[in-house]
């Protein structure tokens, strides 16, 4: 009787300890991210180290967090560009976390907005084959590209945030796209300025899935 005692003792001294180097081994298993978009992620026009992605890439590392930052975007890239590469990239690139940053040149270019989202879904359905998480990044669009355009682009991006397994930055440009010293010449790009502010804006959304 006095040894199941001092058992049960013991056990519940550990069980603490034990659910905390848990958590600990979960938060601290790697992370490959996959950042998968065009020139808002592809640090268009400015060193590539001045990059919003880079920049995470430093955080995190200062942070002692193992996370490998991937960046696959190119400058220009459509959603249907994207799609066409994207079983590729997965396959070169088996992510944990994907950060989907396409539909922006869509949207500006006026493309067809079922296709876009047609497209969007169809990588989003790709990445959680794999069992990746996606973090889609939202792009919100001038208002020279009409009201209901606008209204009918955005509206994608809130639709698909819905999915389950997907987190939506609301968007990605908040607090830097409407500031002019932190935008290029353009009006489109976001300067090294600004990159600090965008990867803010991602990190917010990212680190639960990092944390966890």
């Amino acid at each position: 009787m006095k040894k199941t005692s001092l058992f049960i003792l013991f056990f519940l001294i550990l069980l603490p300890e034990t659910l905390l180097a848990k958590d600990t081994n979960t938060a601290n298993t790697p992370k490959t991210v996959l950042v998968y978009g065009d020139s808002l992620s592809a640090a268009y026009n400015i060193k590539i180290e001045e990059g919003w992605v880079s920049l995470l890439q430093d955080f995190v590392d200062n942070q002692n967090l193992p996370v490998k930052m991937v960046n696959a975007s190119i400058s220009g890239e459509t959603s249907s560009g994207g799609l066409e590469r994207f079983a590729g990239q997965l396959k070169q690139t088996p992510a944990d976390i994907v950060i989907l940053e396409l539909g922006g040149n869509d949207g500006l270019r006026g493309f067809d907005l079922q296709t876009t989202r047609d497209n969007l879904t169809q990588m989003i359905n790709m990445s959680h084959a794999i069992g990746a998480k996606v973090v889609l990044a939202g792009i919100q669009l001038p208002p020279n590209m009409g009201r209901t355009y606008t209204r009918k682009f955005k509206q994608i991006y809130d639709d698909l945030g819905q999915l389950d397994d997907v987190i939506l930055i609301p968007f990605i440009l908040e607090g830097v796209a409407t500031i002019d010293e932190l935008m290029q010449r353009d009006g489109i790009h976001p300067n090294a300025k600004g990159q600090p502010v965008i990867m803010n804006n991602v990190w917010q959304y990212l680190s639960p899935l990092i944390m966890k």
